[in-house]
């Protein structure tokens, strides 16, 4: 049976007839307990020789046609709930509200239990109550969250809730903390388990962010990178011996210029080049090889490097618990 969403989208028909429903059933109730608790009433001496001297008429009736038969009437209280939970349960499925068939009865609980022939469980079917008006708050017939008594009861709903989580999540985190401090091979377990079943797409990963990273800083750089090659050139043909000396000849200023123009173009189409490259296969590959050659590296464990690795981890577990511990719910409502 495919699931649906937790509350389906059914007519305002059907709507108005689970209304309907739920009133009928909260008035059964209503009407049970206050038999339950006229009757208990009625059973004790002094209550019961009051009402019969105050209205002996009504006393009569009561005992003749309702407390000589209250079983039975109690019994046909309890036929109504027991059909109330089958009819729900059966509407349940045909409706698909929950994801298995079985939820029914577990999700009204308080249902179930009122089917008991004990006051004590049926007072538990007025938290169908709750059930009524959430239905009611899902057809905007009426708008709960904007009721005092459901704002007051939210909030300390939620710092309940939060206070519970961050408890279990301290408890939790200095749990995890002990158990750092206490394992003698926690790296090496890391590192095993962890971190060399993924090396191949760590290293590749590394090759990838690397090619990807120089080759955005050069584009974005390489008027700066072409400026910088072309006075490099003529720096170092201003301060060669040779150029000086070719400058005392007749015509060896212009071709110092052309050789300065040539060398600083070939060195600029060469720079261009590379970066082309770093595209390219061989270049990858060979980012490869060395990133795992460093990745090897890096990988030897010895006590030093144990000792770090289990200290940051260890410091970012109390960063966290930190973090737990600052009460978010004061800052909504303070």
């Amino acid at each position: 049976m495919p699931a649906r969403e937790r509350y389906p989208h059914l007519p305002k028909t059907v709507e108005y007839a689970h209304i309907g429903w739920d009133f009928f059933i909260l008035a059964a109730v209503i009407i049970n307990l206050s038999l339950l608790l006229l009757d208990s009433l009625f059973l004790i001496g002094p209550i019961n020789d009051t009402i019969a001297s105050l209205t002996p008429g009504f006393h009569a009736f009561y005992d003749t046609v309702i407390h000589s038969r209250f079983i039975t009437i109690d019994l046909f209280f309890v036929g109504i709930f027991i059909a109330d939970v089958l009819l729900g349960w059966t509407v349940a499925i045909a409706e698909r509200r929950y994801h298995r068939w079985f939820f029914y009865p577990f999700v009204n609980w308080y249902d179930v239990l009122g089917c008991i022939p004990l006051s004590g469980f049926r007072l538990l079917r007025v938290l169908r109550v709750v059930s009524l008006l959430n239905r009611l708050h899902r057809l905007r017939l009426i708008d709960v969250t904007s009721w005092d008594s459901y704002r007051f009861f939210a909030k300390y709903y939620d710092i309940l809730l939060e206070e519970l989580s961050d408890r279990i999540a301290l408890r939790l985190l200095g749990n995890v903390q002990e158990q750092i401090v206490a394992s003698d091979s926690l790296t090496e377990r890391v590192i095993d388990r962890v971190i060399l079943p993924r090396k191949a797409q760590l290293i590749h990963e590394i090759a990838q962010r690397l090619e990807t990273t120089v080759g955005q800083a050069y584009q974005q750089n390489r008027i700066a990178i072409m400026a910088a090659i072309d006075d490099l050139v003529n720096r170092t043909l201003r301060e060669s011996p040779e150029i000086q000396k070719l400058h005392r000849l007749p015509m060896g200023h212009t071709a110092s210029n052309a050789m300065q123009a040539s060398l600083s173009g070939v060195a600029q189409r060469l720079v261009d080049e590379l970066a082309q490259g770093i595209h390219s296969t061989e270049f990858r590959q060979l980012v490869e090889r060395t990133a795992e050659t460093g990745f090897n590296s890096w990988l030897t464990v010895d006590e030093t490097s144990a000792h770090v690795t289990e200290q940051v981890l260890y410091d970012i577990l109390e960063m966290l618990k930190e973090q737990v511990r600052h009460q978010g719910w004061k800052d909504r409502y303070e």
